[in-house]
């Protein structure tokens, strides 16, 4: 164990119908103008929109609406709430949505207080204040729900790249479990994968003699994959569909790494890089990158994953274990071949060029080279 400070504000609300809410705990906060944020028209033809309507006009709250966050959440949409966040002079945002929406949404909140572009703030520029962001979540996943990270991509320099921040924390995230019955079954794959990849990072690439943490992480990986099988079987199963919601906040709220001291996340700066040039969902990226990353790694770390294998599959070796995870992203039907989504091998090496810059910016740039990480990219082939 490592010395180590953990202060998570947010408040969380938990349970089926805790939408209604949203009106009174901006009212607590003094909040009478929002800007509420969300994807697409799944939150129309759900009724949620309505009913988180209903609230703030019970509350007297105003509010603007800004939709259209599309699944990689992109620059030039941020910019553009910005500018309406900025016109309607509005006190707090609130994000109606997955993570994608949130991660926007945070961004908003940051350029809406700034004289200077929002996306300075990606590439180095410190935050200093944003906008209250609220939540509700509608699909569990990233834990943006509970943490201060908020990723968006370039599209002109196909850079996808992230804020970390405690100025972004959600001050409050209403988790209704009853609003991901109707996720997809394939983007409850790619969600189960970005849930287990949050806490295999650290889990890999921390030094050992935090036995404590190894236990969350085995802990959250087992729930995560019991749950998925239970709602792949039944989508509508309420207490997999519970269960897995606030695993997935678990997973990258800050938790599981208090006490590890050093880790690194690569798995997500190569699935970054990747996404930026093609628009694939994070998660997909996710299950073809990590079975090849932990091929590659697992020499450098024997000890833990022999770890992983005996604990998370009952199996004896690191290379049984590794194939283990790989088969299970095949049996939920998440891609674990770059040819899977249409990336040729002959794009390996512009992938990992792009990759490189994000590395560097991370401070792992040292151990994953262009190079290395066209080697880890090759085993995706």
């Amino acid at each position: 164990m490592f010395d180590f400070t953990f202060h998570n504000p947010t408040k969380i609300i938990f349970g089926a119908g805790k939408e209604a809410l949203i009106g009174a705990e901006l009212n607590a906060a003094g909040i009478t103008r929002v800007l509420l944020v969300y994807g697409r028209n799944s939150i129309v033809k759900s009724g949620l929109l309505d009913r988180v309507m209903a609230s703030l006009k019970a509350g007297d709250i105003t509010c603007s609406q800004y939709g259209g966050v599309d699944s990689n959440p992109l620059l030039s949409h941020t910019r553009e709430g910005v500018v309406l966040a900025r016109r309607d002079k509005v006190e707090a945002i609130l994000a109606v949505g997955g993570g994608s929406v949130i991660d926007e949404s945070k961004a908003i909140a940051v350029g809406a207080l700034s004289d200077t572009d929002v996306w300075d703030f990606f590439v180095g520029k410190e935050v200093e204040r944003a906008l209250p962001v609220f939540t509700i979540l509608t699909l569990a996943a990233t834990g943006s729900e509970m943490n201060g990270n908020s990723v968006v991509t370039n599209a002109e320099t196909r850079q996808k790249y992230n804020i970390a921040s405690p100025h972004v924390y959600p001050k409050v995230s209403i988790l209704n479990p009853e609003l991901t019955h109707s996720v997809p079954l394939n983007y409850t794959a790619y969600s189960a994968v970005d849930a287990i990849a949050h806490v295999i990072e650290g889990y890999f690439t921390k030094k050992p003699g935090t036995h404590l943490q190894d236990r969350l992480v085995e802990g959250i990986i087992k729930t995560v994959i019991e749950t998925t099988d239970l709602i792949m079987a039944e989508p509508g199963h309420a207490q997999a569909r519970a269960s897995f919601m606030w695993t997935a906040t678990l997973a990258l709220n800050g938790l599981t790494p208090a006490g590890i001291g050093e880790y690194s996340f690569p798995n997500h700066m190569i699935e970054h890089a990747m996404s930026a040039i093609y628009n694939i969902p994070h998660g997909a990226g996710l299950s073809i990158v990590m079975p090849a990353w932990m091929k590659w790694y697992a020499a450098k770390n024997p000890s833990q994953f022999e770890r992983f294998a005996k604990e998370i599959f009952g199996l004896d070796s690191a290379a049984a274990g590794i194939a283990a995870l790989e088969q299970w992203f095949v049996t939920i039907k998440s891609p674990v071949r770059l040819g899977e989504v249409k990336i040729p091998a002959a794009d390996i090496e512009a992938i990992a060029e792009n990759a490189e810059g994000l590395a560097r910016q991370w401070g792992i740039g040292g151990l994953y080279t262009k190079e290395t990480i066209a080697e880890i990219l090759r085993l995706a082939v």
